[in-house]
């Protein structure tokens, strides 16, 4: 409408401050509306501004610290990522290395080599270097692995790192050890993998926790790892080396 006029505080959000104008036609005399009345409506426009503008200042200085401790925090940002991927990472690392052992073997490749091969090398990354990295995650970094988890830091973080410490030593033993330990070996982190993944689903419906380290990767690993386990574990059974002694899987 002509000659209608609003003043509002800056920066935004905006504020009401005073409107100005005709109230319906073109002849009708023009008003005014403060926020409060008289005199007393130019001082507190201006007030509200200089009152508005601090606040907003402050919020930005404050954004402006947020973000230099985020870059000042690298290391605390590296490390929520490599909790969010080092159970993929190493798990590839691992099949990367059996396909490397095979290399200079002579051709044709027996099922039993490739078996022994991604057998003993899932054991040492995924199963004994994981759990390694795992316990130093959850015993040193607690405060880190619980926030990327979506949970409260607790003491039985501590707990579950070093029951990742045995079964980290038992992998990488079990890495030439006999398949009877390998078998063993394996039992644990297939039940914790297992249950990890229903918990994660639990969280997700009853909490609504769809946090990185609750749906992310880690969610999907928990699964396919102890499915792959028992395939490498019923290969390296059914097709053993050349003068194994032990046959049996107990």
């Amino acid at each position: 409408m002509p000659d209608t006029k609003i003043w509002l505080t800056n920066p935004a959000p905006a504020g009401f401050l005073r409107w100005e104008g005709r109230t319906d036609c073109p002849e009708d005399p023009i008003i005014r509306v403060d926020v409060i009345s008289g005199e007393k409506a130019d001082r507190q426009s201006l007030q509200e501004v200089k009152r508005w503008r601090a606040l907003f200042a402050s919020q930005s200085s404050s954004d402006e610290i947020s973000i230099a401790s985020m870059d000042d925090s690298k290391f605390s940002s590296a490390l929520v990522f490599f909790i969010g991927n080092y159970f993929v990472t190493f798990f590839i690392i691992g099949l990367i290395a059996a396909g490397i052992s095979l290399l200079n073997k002579p051709k044709p490749l027996r099922i039993s080599e490739v078996s022994e091969a991604f057998l003993s090398y899932h054991l040492l990354f995924a199963i004994g270097i994981n759990n390694l990295i795992n316990f130093v995650f959850h015993v040193f970094f607690g405060d880190v692995a619980a926030k990327f988890i979506g949970w409260e830091n607790s003491p039985f973080q501590a707990e579950v790192g070093f029951a990742s410490l045995g079964v980290g030593i038992a992998g990488v033993i079990a890495f030439k050890a006999s398949l009877p330990f390998r078998f063993a070996t394996l039992i644990p982190p297939w039940a914790f993998s297992l249950g990890a993944a229903g918990g994660h689903f639990y969280q997700m419906i009853a909490a609504h926790n769809f946090s990185p380290g609750n749906v992310g990767l880690v969610l999907p690993i928990d699964i396919l790892m102890p499915i792959i386990g028992v395939v490498f574990l019923w290969l390296s059974y059914k097709h053993p080396q050349p003068g194994t002694a032990i046959r049996n899987l107990i």
